[in-house]
């Protein structure tokens, strides 16, 4: 999944972005399972024992993957779920901030009109983790399932949120669903059913829609 989206040559692929008014310019380029982040000045804090942590300055968007090809949730449900870093964060010196293979996890949530993933912590491939404040956009594309279709084609190859899970039971019967996300919350099923027929639910493309954005710097320990 992650090469189909990212390869490209690599002297054509330099994004810059501007984060707020800080004046920061992180330059990143993204190849398969490298990714760089060059800060225009050194991004660093000093703690009281005068270690230094580096700083991923916020706005730096971290591409993710996961192992499905579709998550499907209701719009009000809050399912767990955890994505792969997809590719090397590092500094404008090459060192490796967060590797390729980092876990983030957190939950999708109900946002506005659709849902996103929030990031709630960091976990590297040592095992150490941390909190970080990132998240994806808002993703408010539908699929509506209708009573007497192809289970086949909704449910291969997709994640299933508790919720969404528990309603299309009720439309398919005894179904057989791979992977269920989190459990269905009390009230979270009333009125999902569209005249006991068919239901609407928020379909999540990871490859395109869970990419993250950090909302304040990240310091890492």
């Amino acid at each position: 999944m992650f090469l189909s989206k990212y390869f490209k040559p690599a002297t054509s692929l330099i994004t810059v972005l501007t984060i707020g008014a800080s004046g920061i310019i992180p330059m990143v380029n993204l190849a398969p399972v490298s990714a760089q982040l060059f800060p225009s000045e050194n991004r660093t804090r000093r703690t009281d024992r005068n270690r230094v942590y580096s700083v991923i300055p916020e706005g730096t968007q971290i591409p993710v993957e996961f192992e499905k090809e579709k998550i499907l949730v209701t719009k009000t449900e809050t399912a767990p779920i955890t994505l792969t870093v997809a590719a090397n964060i590092r500094d404008r010196y090459r060192n490796t901030l967060i590797p390729y293979g980092a876990e983030i996890s957190g939950q999708i949530e109900p946002a506005g009109e659709g849902s996103r993933f929030v990031a709630e912590e960091l976990i590297f491939p040592d095992g150490t983790s941390q909190y970080i404040n990132a998240d994806s956009k808002i993703i408010t594309r539908t699929e509506t399932v209708k009573r007497g279709a192809d289970t086949g084609d909704i449910l291969t190859g997709a994640a299933i949120g508790g919720a969404a899970a528990v309603v299309l039971g009720d439309l398919f019967g005894d179904i057989n669903i791979e992977e269920v996300l989190g459990g269905a919350g009390i009230g979270a099923l009333g009125g999902l059913l569209l005249g006991g027929k068919e239901v609407e639910l928020i379909s999540i493309d990871p490859e395109r829609d869970l990419d993250l954005t950090l909302q304040s710097d990240l310091a890492l320990r």
